[in-house]
């Protein structure tokens, strides 16, 4: 792929990218042409049922996941501690990986709320959406509204707010010693930040997000990511963090802040990780175009999604994993709808329709390795991840 390589919408046949080194298959690039079928189309694919919030069943699986997560903190708290001292070393990594995965479970039940999937009643969704993910540290009203505004710019280059593609021109200084001289060590350290503390930096300083003409966070109500009335809610969401933050430290000075990391840090560590890993790989491809204003239109922007299959834990996280595509395309369908929702729609999108089999492991470093950056003349156009120095 060169590095000004452009697409235009008139081309509807997919292209084929280079083999890569183990690949069975070499990677098709999604077609940029308007599709041959609506939304509308779609939806009648779907039955009617797909549609259908139960809050029974909704709270079923929230209270499966807090089960097992109680459950595993009462085995950190009492069986850990009862274990011999050689096999702790083994058991609070188990500890550390299984609540980390059942937590993100739950994370993305707050997500579902969000998006009003849940119940379908908005108060009630809203306000279990506030107390979930305030638990763990993430700010509801601030996440939810410039999500939404994600699902409504999917792969917009000037209006998309997660992920957002740079061009070689506004690359990080550090890119060309990173990726021009194809320094493994150099990716793998900042790899290793961007699963620790990406998470966080995008939430203070809207890190890999949208550029803003002036400061952004998504704690600042006063800031350019919000407006209207939208602004007392983030004050909301910020009332919760702060709740939050004030009973992690009252458990910090009666039980020492490496009881509170063993307990809450490191599974919360393992949580924003996935977080990132889950929306990087779903947007991030380089057989999916980007779009700048000229080009882009809500359906192709929702198409330039993957799904992806990360085994059991296509269960653990209520399959946002495996049916991102109908997330995106219908995200008030709840979870437990949404792979037979995906079945349906497959014949209707044809080639339109993204899956990814690599494993994650490994996609991760690809993507890592080969989309750094987007590239067309003069910028305009459908965009495409390079590599290219």
């Amino acid at each position: 792929m060169g590095t000004s390589d452009q697409t235009t919408v008139k081309e509807g046949k997919k292209q084929e990218l280079p083999r890569h080194a183990g690949s069975s298959a070499a990677m098709q690039r999604s077609p940029v042409a308007k599709p041959p079928f609506t939304l509308g189309d779609v939806k009648k694919a779907i039955p009617p049922h797909c549609f259908h919030r139960s809050v029974i069943k909704s709270f079923s699986y929230l209270i499966h996941d807090l089960a097992i997560v109680m459950g595993l903190l009462y085995f950190a708290l009492v069986g850990i501690l009862a274990l011999p001292s050689i096999l702790r070393f083994v058991a609070w990594p188990l500890y550390w990986a299984a609540q980390g995965c059942f937590l993100f479970g739950v994370w993305i039940i707050a997500h579902e709320c969000g998006h009003n999937a849940f119940t379908g009643h908005a108060l009630l969704d809203d306000t279990l959406g506030l107390v979930l993910h305030s638990w763990l540290l993430a700010p509801y009203f601030s996440w939810k509204y410039s999500h939404q505004r994600h699902h409504s710019n999917t792969s917009s280059q000037e209006h998309d707010e997660v992920f957002v593609p740079r061009f070689k021109s506004d690359l990080p200084w550090y890119s060309p010693y990173v990726y021009k001289y194809n320094n493994p060590i150099a990716r793998l350290v900042l790899l290793a930040v961007q699963l620790t503390v990406g998470w966080p930096m995008y939430l203070a300083f809207n890190t890999w997000g949208r550029r803003y003409p002036r400061f952004a966070s998504h704690f600042d109500p006063s800031g350019p990511i919000y407006k209207g009335r939208e602004r007392i809610c983030i004050v909301i969401s910020d009332i919760g963090i702060l709740t939050v933050s004030f009973a992690l430290y009252k458990l910090t000075v009666a039980f020492g802040f490496w009881w509170v990391m063993r307990i809450y840090g490191v599974p919360l560590l393992v949580v924003n990780a996935w977080l990132v890993v889950v929306t990087y790989l779903h947007h991030t491809h380089r057989a999916l175009p980007h779009y700048d204003s000229s080009e882009w239109d809500w359906l192709c922007g929702a198409l330039a999604t993957v799904d992806r299959d990360y085994g059991i834990l296509n269960r653990v996280f209520h399959n946002i994993t495996d049916t991102h595509v109908a997330h995106h395309l219908f995200p008030t369908i709840p979870h437990y709808h949404a792979v037979e929702a995906t079945k349906a729609i497959r014949p209707i999108l044809g080639e339109y329709y993204q899956f990814d089999p690599t494993p994650v492991v490994k996609a991760i470093w690809r993507e890592a390795k080969e989309c750094i950056y987007i590239q067309a003349e003069d910028q305009k156009g459908v965009f495409w991840y390079s590599n290219k120095f």
